[in-house]
Formats: structure tokens, sequence, C-alpha cells
């Protein structure tokens, strides 16, 4: 799957946009129709401890899943976020299924 990163006033390193590439090709085990997908990664201003934020936008046919995500790591966004698209592409694929 084509994964667009993009980190927003700071620069990614290798291994956290591996990481990251990595984690989004597992979701074609559970949706093999998924086109493409963007993930925005965001540091906020704050003295939160959780001030790393995790957008992702999976684009399938007809559709398009976001999932919006702030924690304390990158790597841990990327985690909550993908076993939350998980579900939604599961929800997706059951609701197809159906209609056959």
């Amino acid at each position: 799957m084509k994964v667009n990163t993009q980190s927003v006033n700071f620069n990614a390193d290798k291994k956290l946009i591996d990481f990251i590439q990595k984690r989004m090709n597992k979701l074609d085990q559970f949706y093999d129709k998924v086109i493409d997908s963007d993930v925005y990664l965001k540091v906020e201003n704050t003295s939160d401890k959780e001030n790393k934020i995790f957008e992702a936008r999976v684009n399938v046919p007809g559709d398009s899943f976001v999932v919006k995500k702030q924690c304390k790591t990158f790597e841990e966004g990327t985690d909550v976020a993908i076993s939350s698209l998980e579900r939604q592409l599961k929800k997706r694929k059951e609701k197809l299924r159906a209609h056959m």
C-alpha cells in the first residue's frame, strides 16, 4: 500500500517512517481494496506530555476512513490508530459481504 507520510513542523526520522509504513501495510490483511493512505504527524506546543498527534486517512473505493490520535509518542499513536482502522475496515468488509 502507498503511504504518504508528512511531518508538520519537524523532520521525522527514517526509523519512524519505516515503522509507520510497516504497520499500515498490515491493514491489507483486513481489507484488500485499500487504495492508499495519508499520514500526518504533528507536535503541539503545549506543556502536556501527550503532545504528539497521529492522523491517518485510508482511502478505499467509494469511501475514506480518518483516525486522529493524541499520545506521548508517535509509535503509541500509530498502534492505537491502526487498531481503530482495523476495526473500521473489518466492519466495512462485513457490510459489503452482507449486501452480496
